[in-house]
């Protein structure tokens, strides 16, 4: 009895393992895909998925891939050396070839090129700039292929949480798609100049290298903003991104167009940087010195002595708005426009005073 059940379990298992060895064979050979698989319904997309395609499909020929070149100049001390590139987004404006982007992707540039949805690669030239709201104006030149100028909206009356779109060419990819949605308003974003972007938007829409000039869109795939920039210590997209905005674009590109640059209100002053303001204890705009004939200079503002180094005249007011640094009071004058006066309170050691100044256009006066 006791043989037979060791027989009987010895089989089993000889038949156990015989399967365990051969089901996988069994498997490959029974269960393997040797035809094409049946495609499975998806069913109809999503409404958010289609207005993502929608905007793409709309926007995305008004856009195109900016490559910039720098060639430094050779000299003895400095034998000449690779070029330097770089490269962002534009919007096509209008259909006489007008591209905007931001000046900080074409400045400091010798030759500028442009390639088109159609994969057309045209020369490029700078009609205008403005880097104290870091735009740049190009003019493409002689493309064959249709322009598609872009759909233009509003900025003035965007809300937090609206859907935002962008377009643009990241680490050179040519025409990427990505969305989010408006994460804040009124920001401001300091530019190489003296002068801080006002009202700008921020968006959580991944923007990294490359965007930079391109659209930011709504949901009807308007432009409301020019992708201007991006906060991460280590160049990755850290859910931060800004963008000019729009009515700003709109209200300064005409300018660069007809006339090449525009006004760049102020009174004529050199001013201390802040942080040496700071230092000395002192809050408000420390006048370093003033451009003779100036504004500021005709009404009797002061800078700094050259030898002592001793201060003199302060601004701590504008319009009785007070003013920390140059940036703030540069907001100001960009309320007030070229013609207009503000009124200043200026402080000389303990005594305050107020002075009427008349606004101007220092980029003229500096040229002059």
């Amino acid at each position: 009895m006791v043989a037979r059940i060791v027989t009987i379990a010895l089989f089993w298992a000889l038949v156990l393992a015989t399967a365990w060895v051969v089901e996988p064979y069994a498997v490959a050979v029974w269960a393997s895909a040797t035809s094409p698989r049946a495609v499975t319904p998806r069913g109809n997309l999503s409404a958010a998925e289609e207005t993502a395609i929608a905007v793409f499909k709309n926007a995305s020929p008004s856009v195109v891939h900016v490559f910039a070149v720098q060639r430094p100049q050779a000299s003895a001390l400095a034998p000449r050396e690779g070029t330097v590139l770089q490269t962002g987004s534009g919007i096509v404006w209008d259909a006489a070839g007008h591209v905007i982007t931001n000046f900080h992707v074409i400045n400091g540039t010798d030759r500028i090129g442009a390639r088109l949805t159609s994969g057309e690669f045209v020369g490029a030239r700078v009609v205008g700039t403005a880097a104290n709201y870091d735009l740049a104006v190009l003019q493409l030149e002689r493309p064959h292929s249709l322009l598609h100028p872009i759909a233009v909206g509003k900025s003035a009356n965007l809300q937090v949480g609206q859907m935002a779109f962008a377009i643009g060419n990241p680490y050179g990819l040519d025409l990427t798609l990505t969305s989010g949605i408006i994460s804040a308003l009124h920001r401001r974003l300091p530019t190489t100049t003296p002068y801080e972007i006002e009202g700008v938007i921020q968006t959580d829409a991944p923007i990294n290298p490359g965007n930079s000039g391109g659209p930011l869109l709504d949901d009807a795939g308007r432009l409301i903003g020019v992708n201007s920039a991006l906060v991460s210590s280590s160049g990755a997209f850290a859910g931060i991104g800004f963008a000019i905005p729009v009515d700003v674009v709109n209200r300064i590109a005409p300018s660069l167009i007809r006339e090449g640059s525009v006004p760049m209100p102020g009174i004529g002053i050199a001013a201390a940087p802040e942080e040496a303001a700071a230092d000395a204890g002192i809050d408000g705009v420390v006048i370093v010195k003033t451009v003779p004939g100036s504004p500021a200079a005709k009404a009797g503002l002061v800078g700094m002595d050259a030898n002592s180094g001793n201060i003199a005249d302060v601004i701590t007011k504008a319009d009785g708005e007070p003013v920390h640094s140059l940036s703030d009071l540069a907001g100001v004058f960009e309320k007030v426009g070229v013609g207009h006066k503000v009124d200043l309170t200026v402080m000389r050691g303990d005594n305050s005073r107020t002075v009427e100044v008349t606004v101007t256009d220092i980029s003229k006066l500096e040229a002059g």
